[in-house]
Order: structure tokens, then sequence, then C-alpha cells
């Protein structure tokens, strides 16, 4: 059976003496549960850890805020009358007051395995400030329900943002605790940091373990099909078109009023078929309930990966990058990109942060070939690959 980080702590009799006595913060969100649903902290409360604080990031600690740039305050979490700080509000850093209130932090977050997920910007700021304070950073690790893969463009520094805070591929194919290992040294920090690894984790066969509940780490991501498109689907966050937010499947779904979906899907089966290969797109209807096209209907596509047509080898970036360059080609005169802000940058266009450079939107405006964002991404992923090998822990 595999054993999450958070659990493999408490089982761990001597890690846990070790940590009795020291004051402790806990990064945690609404998916920081054990195999048995019950919250981490709480957990460790009952085993005798002194947690002076809890800490949220993006969403909010219990998950509630929809989206980009809806900050969350500090506030107290009554049940255990501890305070609670917000990562997401007018700081995105650990302050001095904050830094002050422990020993130790434990990190214990559900990550989805892509770049532009703030939750990974947020744990890279973190081990900074705990260096620069001379304070303890131990990483509870979960799985990546994504998995291994590699794919999109890495992170040019011009574009370094939230959602972008190192050079790293957009679906990056790294548990937290990996990525934490690889930031460190990338960054040469001295931050003290301890990794608790999952037990019989097999992050290539079952990237996400049939044993485990999926609890949305954020409102949009409510299950796991969801999760898995979400490297590519998370692009339309930079259009004019819709993500599905204000559906029941959001970032599963892609559209707008004025769509022919039947015309996308026949180019893309006769000209990129062999995109599709791994999922199912159908077309379909949706008429979101607030966000983009709010009360209006709008004719979608909707990509699968909970179908037997499915298979690991599914490119979630690659087939989102062609179908806007399908819809461009087909409405030209429609904006496509949507304008800042995004993420608390104010100039770049959304698109480029979330893609890590302007070359998909380049590449979307213009008449080259599918061959040339090819030679591009497998480019990328070579560099990342050999950048991340020493760091693999599964």
């Amino acid at each position: 059976m595999m054993i999450l980080g958070c659990e493999a702590l408490l089982a761990d009799s001597k890690k846990i003496q070790n940590l009795k006595g020291k004051k402790i913060a806990m990064v945690v969100g609404p998916a920081s549960v054990n195999s048995q649903l019950q919250n981490s902290f709480k957990e460790f409360l009952k085993a005798g850890l002194s947690i002076n604080i809890l800490i949220g990031l993006q969403h909010g600690f219990d998950g509630d805020k929809q989206d980009n740039m809806v900050e969350t305050p500090h506030q107290l979490d009554k049940n255990n009358a501890l305070p609670v700080y917000s990562l997401y509000s007018k700081t995105r850093r650990l302050s001095k007051e904050m830094l002050s209130q422990f020993d130790v932090l434990l990190f214990d977050i559900q990550d989805v395995g892509c770049r532009i997920y703030t939750y990974l910007t947020s744990l890279f700021y973190i081990l900074e400030d705990c260096e620069a304070a001379n304070k303890e950073v131990w990483i509870l690790d979960r799985p990546n329900p994504v998995g291994r893969k590699a794919e999109g463009f890495l992170l040019q520094k011009q574009w370094k943002s939230f959602v972008g805070a190192a050079p790293i591929l957009l679906q990056h194919g790294l548990t937290l605790a990996e990525a934490a290992l690889w930031y460190k040294k990338e960054k040469d920090l001295k931050t003290h940091l301890t990794i608790i690894p999952m037990v019989n984790y097999n992050i290539n066969d079952q990237p996400w373990p049939k044993h485990l509940s999926w609890i949305n780490p954020s409102p949009n991501l409510p299950r796991l099909s969801s999760t898995i498109v979400y490297p590519g689907s998370v692009l339309i966050e930079g259009t004019t078109l819709s993500e599905g937010r204000g559906t029941t499947r959001p970032l599963e779904v892609i559209g707008a009023p004025y769509l022919n979906t039947k015309k996308i899907l026949e180019i893309l089966k006769n000209d990129f078929a062999k995109y599709t290969q791994h999922c199912v797109i159908r077309e379909m209807h949706f008429e979101p309930s607030f966000h983009k096209f709010k009360a209006q209907t709008c004719k979608a596509l909707q990509i699968h990966v909970d179908h037997p047509g499915y298979t690991q080898d599914f490119q979630a970036f690659r087939l989102v990058a062609i179908l806007l360059k399908i819809i461009k080609s087909l409405y030209p005169n429609k904006e496509l990109w949507s304008q800042p802000p995004y993420e608390y940058e104010y100039k770049k266009l959304p698109i480029d942060l979330i893609s890590g450079c302007d070359f998909l939107r380049k590449w979307v405006e213009s008449t080259d070939s599918i061959d040339l964002l090819e030679d591009k991404l497998q480019s990328d992923k070579a560099q990342w690959v050999n950048s991340r090998k020493d760091y693999l822990l599964y």
C-alpha cells in the first residue's frame, strides 16, 4: 500500500519526538488529508505537536476562493483556536511576524504537476524566506496526479511571474518534494530542508493511487480528469474563450458562443489526427453561471480523459495549442488573447505568462507548421528532463 508523506511522518516516532517542543507552522489546504480523509494538521495536533500557526495559499485555507487575484485575509481557525495566515493576500511572502512564530514549517500541500499552479511558486518563496530566517522546512510529499510526463515550454526569465518563478517546463513531472530539491540546488539555497517521501509510490504506472479519494485542491479542479487536461486547458485562461469556469466541468471544456465546433473538430481530426488518439473529444454546449460568457450559451468541445480511449500518452498542451491555432485561423478578426492583469502582472499578456514565453502566441498567429511547434517542445523537454534527473525520488 502506498503511504503519503504526512502518514509516513506520523508513523515515525523518532521524528515526531524530535519535533515535539518545537514551534511549528503548517502550510495546508483543503486536500491536505490522509488516506482516511482526516485533516493532517489535526492528526499532528493529536500526536502532540505544538502547531502555532496555519498558513494557506491561493484559493484560501478552506479552498473557497474561486478566481485569480481573489485574495484571502488572515483569519482564525475557531475550531482549533489557531491563527491562519494567508500567502495570497497583501503579501505572498512569509512576513517577519509569521517567521517569528515557528521553528519548523511543515509543508503538506496537494499539487497538480503544472508550473502555473501557484502552490509551486509559494513553495519556492517559502524556501527562500526560511533560508533568510534560518528556519527548517519539512516537505511531506504527495502524488503528482499527472505523473512523470513532461510537456510545454521552459519558462524564460523575461516572463517570470507568480505563475512561473523558475525555468521549469509547464508540465514538469515532479512531486513538490522533488521540485524543492531541484530549486534549492538551482538557487544555491542553504535552507535546512527535510523531505518526508511517500512509501511505495509508483509515479509512472499509477500517478494517482487508486485507494486515494480525489479532493479538489482548488475550486476549479473538481475531478482527476480535469487535472489531467489542465496542463493544456490552463492556456485558455490566457484567451477570451471560456475554459468552463461557472460550469460543472471546468478546465475540461473550451467554448464560446460563436464557435463552429463541428468545423473545428473536422479540421482537428483531418489535419492533426495523431493528437486526438489518446482521448475522446465531443461537441457540447454549456452556459456559465459566472465568469466569461456568463448566462450565454457557448458552443464547446469537451476533452474526455475519463473514457477507455484515454491513455497516458495524452498530450494536453499540444492538443490545446492546436485547437487555438485552428480557432485563430477560422476567426482571424476575433480577439483571441485576454488582456492583463493576470496574477499580479499588469503589462504582459496572460498567455505569455502561462506558456512561459511568447512562442506559442506567435505560432498560433502564424502560418507556421506543427513541425515548428514540435521542434520547440522537444528541445525544451530535453533540457528540462536533463535538469531534473538528479532529483527524482520515485
